[in-house]
């Protein structure tokens, strides 16, 4: 299907859900997409936001989950969620950096120190700031909380401990000009490659590692095609966003907007329990299948990427002193 066709159906879609909105506001039905599969921890969390909704409005407000990338992929969703036609979406900074540039500091290597850093930085004025800017701009989205992506770090076919143990190295990373910088200046050779091609890649030895988080290594099966080391550098701790359509939240009485608002921060903090949880499961379940995990001198990296700081945090320079200055 083209884009002009596609984009015509999910014009027809929310046109179909306006009026829908319209004749039964007693009657919301929110439909709710994540590209991660059922279970995951970002899912749960919503799904239990629609539960409390359902609850807290007798039933006068339900949501729908589509997980597993059922309704499209990232790209597709949002756009879905731009015209009304999807209610509420959880979804990476990458598709909101082009409108709103300050949520591309998070991308940047090691702008936090650990996750506790992290979550101190989105929980506090710092991550309220960013979510209004998502929400005033031309992006047709309303922010309604963060959720944690976790710490991204190295697994390879070799051992790592340093950057010198990267040299020739061929990692896959994320499709951003950035990331591929980071990798390179962390001594290996960074390659943009879609995240389906990644198992393929490395059983047939087109790449020698990637980089993620442990769920995310363990739900791909990297580790079962040669990935044997994890070397725990959490060079990229990223967090998400929950969103949701403008559309809809315009359909919303104030009141309803409140209690959306507040269930979205709840969720923010109830997906950190479970995603924790999850962190050490997988990471368990790593260790028994034979992945060794690494422990590494983290200086040597943060020393390594600080030209990708320089380059790419410029225009970021006081944002960064402020989420520096974050205890």
């Amino acid at each position: 299907m083209t884009f002009r066709r596609k984009f015509i159906a999910a014009a027809v879609a929310a046109v179909a859900l306006s009026a829908s909105f319209t004749a039964s506001a007693q009657n919301i039905v929110l439909k709710a997409s994540d590209t991660h599969p059922a279970g995951y921890p970002t899912v749960v969390a919503v799904e239990n936001m629609g539960k409390k909704l359902e609850a807290q409005t007798n039933g006068r407000i339900k949501m729908q989950m589509f997980p597993g990338a059922v309704l499209g992929q990232e790209k597709e969703t949002v756009e879905q969620t731009q015209l009304g036609a999807l209610q509420i979406n959880r979804i990476s900074l990458g598709v909101i950096g082009p409108i709103v540039p300050e949520v591309d500091v998070f991308n940047m290597p090691f702008v936090f120190r650990d996750i506790p850093h992290m979550r101190k930085v989105i929980d506090g004025p710092i991550g309220d700031e960013l979510l209004a800017k998502v929400t005033a701009s031309p992006a047709r989205l309303v922010a309604l909380g963060w959720m944690d992506g976790g710490a991204r770090s190295l697994y390879t076919k070799k051992l790592v401990k340093s950057p010198a143990d990267l040299k020739g190295v061929k990692v896959r990373m994320m499709g951003n000009p950035l990331f591929v910088d980071t990798m390179n200046a962390m001594g290996g050779n960074g390659i943009s490659m879609a995240y389906g091609e990644v198992f393929s890649a490395l059983q047939t030895g087109v790449i020698d590692g990637a980089e993620n988080n442990p769920p995310s290594m363990f739900t791909s099966n990297h580790y079962t095609a040669g990935a044997k080391y994890y070397a725990q550098t959490n060079h990229l701790i990223i967090p998400e966003l929950l969103v949701m359509s403008k559309v809809t939240w315009d359909k919303l009485t104030p009141a309803d907007q409140a209690l959306v608002k507040k269930l979205g921060r709840e969720a923010q903090l109830e997906q950190r329990v479970l995603w924790d949880k999850s962190v050490e499961e997988y990471s368990a379940k790593l260790k028994a299948a034979g992945v060794e995990f690494v422990p590494v001198d983290q200086k040597l990296f943060f020393d390594a990427t600080a030209p990708v700081r320089a380059k790419y945090g410029v225009k970021f320079a006081d944002l960064m002193k402020r989420i520096d200055a974050t205890k």
